[in-house]
């Protein structure tokens, strides 16, 4: 038997924080959600769950709900999906829209009970409430016969992110499953049993939300030969975006020259996001560099962010200093210079100092 595991799509999330990237971004969203249809048909699975957040919220435009119902009609599969904490079961959810009766492969799984699908049973852990704090899985109890899935959103036991919805670290083992589909964090995160076979997982969210998540954009296919067995997990990448965060600290002249190289070298710019927070010291031949750090990044990408703020310049100066014209333009940046390298560092100066920086390269 062979399912595929998705997760946390947040249909209809904002990403206000991108300005007008963020329809190309939300936009990502949907297109990753055909090509996780795309891998189901590919790989001939049995069914498709999806584990909770397929929406962002109740609130999300009831097209974007037909639309998202109307791309997992076309799987080819029956599809089990719960609510999750972002679209919990409540009065005017998203779940109570008409386009789930539209087609017969789609099973919304509203209550704590047991499923026969082919092959298995599915013990469904839909959310009722976004903050509860009692463990979805509580319930479970599979008995020996046909493998058992669980489908459940919400905070693995010392995960270190949001405890809402708490599961038990060893779940899978303490309630008799062959293998237990999470959903909630953004991240593929598999868990060992104590024999060492993964039989409980999140798959992550088919397509990142942020800078933060480091084994984002997949899917899990899983294959289950009988009960008992060792799930065989496979992971398929679906995103088409890449969120790159980049934090260093600098404390040898010439580092943020070799991060320019190693932005300017990176492959599709035009889907990727990046952020950059640089801090430690600015050596005086590096305000070039950092300069041309500043363009790829607010030039290049589909999105750039930089935080240069904490980078504190050095006496020293930088080489151009020494080719302004004597007077007030190399009297205003060694001024700019003494506030920028100051303790604690004036940020308008830093900030100020690199304009003119950008100015001087474009006169001369």
């Amino acid at each position: 038997m062979k399912f595929l595991h998705t997760a946390d799509w947040q249909v209809g999330m904002r990403a206000t924080q991108l300005g007008e990237k963020g329809e190309r971004v939300r936009h990502a969203r949907l297109e990753s959600a055909r090509r996780v249809i795309e891998e189901a048909r590919r790989e001939k699975v049995d069914f498709v769950v999806v584990a909770g957040d397929t929406f962002e919220n109740n609130g999300v435009d009831r097209l974007k709900v037909r639309e998202v119902a109307k791309i997992l009609g076309a799987a080819g599969c029956p599809v089990y999906l719960i609510p999750g904490n972002h679209d919990a079961l409540t009065p005017g959810s998203v779940w109570e829209d008409a386009a789930w009766g539209e087609f017969p492969n789609l099973h919304v799984l509203k209550k704590q009970e047991p499923v026969e699908v082919a092959g298995a049973i599915l013990f469904p852990c839909p959310v009722f409430s976004g903050d509860s704090k009692e463990d979805p899985t509580a319930w479970i109890q599979a008995n020996p016969g046909k493998i058992a899935i669980g489908i459940a959103h919400g905070s693995v036991e010392n995960a270190g992110y949001e405890q809402v919805m708490p599961i038990a670290r060893h779940a899978a083992g303490l309630h008799g499953l062959d293998y237990l589909a999470l959903g909630h964090f953004h991240s593929k995160t598999l868990y060992a049993d104590d024999d060492g076979a993964f039989r409980m997982a999140y798959s992550g969210t088919h397509e990142a939300t942020g800078f933060t998540e480091h084994a984002s954009g997949n899917v899990l296919v899983v294959e289950i030969p009988n009960r008992g067995a060792a799930p065989q997990i496979q992971t398929v990448r679906t995103g088409s975006l890449e969120w790159l965060s980049y934090h260093r600290k600098i404390e040898q002249p010439g580092e943020i020259g070799k991060l320019a190289t190693e932005l300017d070298t990176l492959p599709a710019p035009e889907r990727t996001l990046v952020e950059c927070v640089l801090e430690g010291t600015l050596f005086g031949h590096d305000h070039e560099a950092l300069g041309k750090v500043m363009e790829i990044i607010e030039g290049r990408f589909l999105f750039g962010r930089a935080e240069m703020d904490r980078l504190v310049a050095d006496q020293s100066g930088p080489e151009w200093f020494e080719h302004l014209p004597n007077g007030y333009l190399q009297d205003a940046a060694r001024d700019l210079l003494e506030k920028a390298s100051g303790e604690p560092p004036h940020a308008v100066a830093a900030a100020a100092l690199m304009e003119f920086a950008r100015l001087w390269r474009e006169a001369v």
